[in-house]
């Protein structure tokens, strides 16, 4: 009974919902044709527009300065802790041999320079050397060569001093020990040219008597060197002589 009673109630009220939904439906769909044809059918509209003066833009503002903060410092490395250094115990005393550093190897160039510079100094002393001694000995050479002619040539006149006094008679009443000098000329062969009294001895018998035994002794006593021959001679006479 309850189940007819609420089937009755039910019905008109659907039905009358379902009535008033499809009324909406066919009012939508005619509204919508309706204003479909009046569009397509109706004519465009003149569009006004209306000319306007542009205003100028206001400046454009800068903007506004951005502040970029600074970069934060890096935090700097920190050192690493150096290993503590253990004290190192001290060694006995034991004598320890040290080695000389290791010469420096000359430069062949220099060496070669060095060796012909020493060599030609070498050279130079010994010749030095060697000419020192040659000088030395031809200064002795010549010592003895001018001993031995002074020798010979006083020995040379010494002859002829002999031969001449051998010749001389001294006259008598002569005071003292005059000298009288004389120049002889004479010849190779011993042959006098000429006698000349150069000194006088002060007495003029002494005098004669010296030149006539000059001129008795011709030709003179030769020498035994032939390069002590000389052409002129200069002879000195004392009558007490040896």
């Amino acid at each position: 009974m309850n189940a007819s009673v609420f089937q009755h109630r039910e019905n008109p009220a659907g039905k009358r919902l379902a009535l008033v939904l499809a009324l909406a439906v066919h009012l939508f769909l005619a509204a919508l044709l309706f204003y479909g044809v009046q569009w397509q059918t109706q004519a465009p509209g003149v569009v006004e527009v209306e000319l306007v003066r542009a205003v100028p833009l206001p400046a454009a503002v800068p903007p506004a300065p951005t502040f970029t903060p600074p970069p934060e410092p890096r935090p700097e490395p920190r050192p690493e802790p150096k290993p503590e250094s253990k004290p190192v115990p001290p060694k006995a005393d034991i004598a320890v041999k040290t080695e000389p550093p290791p010469k420096a190897e000359p430069k062949p160039r220099l060496d070669a320079f060095l060796d012909q510079l020493k060599q030609e100094t070498q050279r130079l002393i010994q010749r030095k050397q060697s000419d020192a001694t040659s000088a030395a000995l031809d200064k002795e050479i010549a010592s003895r060569e001018a001993a031995a002619r002074a020798r010979a040539t006083a020995d040379y006149i010494a002859k002829i001093r002999g031969k001449i006094r051998g010749n001389l008679v001294v006259p008598p009443g002569v005071p003292g020990n005059p000298e009288a000098v004389f120049a002889v000329t004479q010849l190779p062969s011993g042959e006098i040219l000429n006698v000349r009294l150069k000194h006088t001895s002060g007495h003029a018998a002494l005098d004669t008597a010296i030149e006539r035994a000059i001129r008795k002794s011709s030709p003179l006593p030769k020498p035994e060197q032939g390069d002590l021959f000389s052409r002129d001679l200069e002879l000195k006479f004392r009558p007490l002589e040896d």
